[in-house]
């Protein structure tokens, strides 16, 4: 079966992209210098554009043209650690050197029902507590970031889940501290799917979902194997990577950073 001239076309403008010919964030030839150069109509090359544009490595901009999308240094997340410390994703990010910042807490109260309250094994109907966070690296979109607690840990004197506000010693400790609730580890579930209205917003992802996120579930236990708190967020994919050690190994170097 003979293969369509456009996706032949498309398959070699991915190749010098990819080596590099057509550098990052540089303009493609024109339309008509590339109807020149392959001896294909308009639609065709039209064509090969939009496969490319499918596979996120290029972009066009009305009025200016179609440009190689700009490589960005992954961020590499270290989803393992101290289980009586790892509180969030934050502290294990690698590869970005930059300053990281966090919006405003938004504090909701509500009832806890489906996917939340079957993590934190609860009778759907139970008051919990969400704290909700965007985070940034070097002032770039990274995470979407909502914590859920039992909304009794409220009542038994850890007020100060439902104010809006950052905990400063993290959560983890301030548990530990108020009410006695210690966490002695973590299990991470990690889902790919596509991005909703809000998370394609925040990222500044194209709208016909061609760009993934990750959705990780972080539900931390107590000393008696119960959920204390599930943690939810969400990444891009196609800017983020993971490590998951296992034994005694080395630190991350810097191949882990590519």
């Amino acid at each position: 079966m003979t293969t369509p001239m456009y996706r032949d076309i498309a398959d070699q403008l991915r190749q010098r992209i990819e080596s590099e010919e057509f550098a990052s964030g540089s303009q493609l030839p024109t339309e008509q210098d590339l109807q020149a150069e392959y001896g294909a109509s308009r639609n065709t090359i039209r064509e090969a554009i939009k496969q490319l544009i499918t596979l996120g490595l290029v972009e066009t901009r009305p009025g200016q043209g179609t440009f190689v999308v700009p490589k960005v240094e992954a961020f590499v997340t270290a989803l393992t650690g101290d289980p009586e410390t790892a509180v969030d994703y934050i502290s294990g990010v690698l590869g970005k050197a930059g300053k990281a910042t966090a919006s405003g807490m938004q504090v909701e109260i509500q009832e806890a029902s489906g996917e939340i309250a079957a993590y934190l094994e609860l009778e759907p109907g139970t008051e919990i507590i969400s704290r909700h966070r965007r985070r940034f690296i070097d002032d770039l979109p990274w995470a979407l970031e909502t914590s859920f607690y039992p909304g009794e840990f409220a009542d038994r004197g850890a007020d100060s889940l439902r104010r809006v506000r950052d905990i400063e010693e993290g959560t983890v400790s301030y548990l530990r501290k108020s009410i006695g609730v210690r966490q002695f580890g973590y299990r991470d579930r990690v889902t790919v799917r596509s991005p909703d209205g809000t998370e394609a917003f925040f990222f500044k992802l194209p709208p016909d979902g061609r760009v993934a996120v990750y959705e990780m579930f972080r539900t931390a236990f107590d000393g008696n194997r119960r959920p204390m708190r599930l943690t939810v967020t969400v990444v891009r994919a196609d800017q983020n990577q993971f490590i998951i050690d296992v034994g005694t190994v080395p630190p991350p170097g810097p191949s882990d950073r590519d």
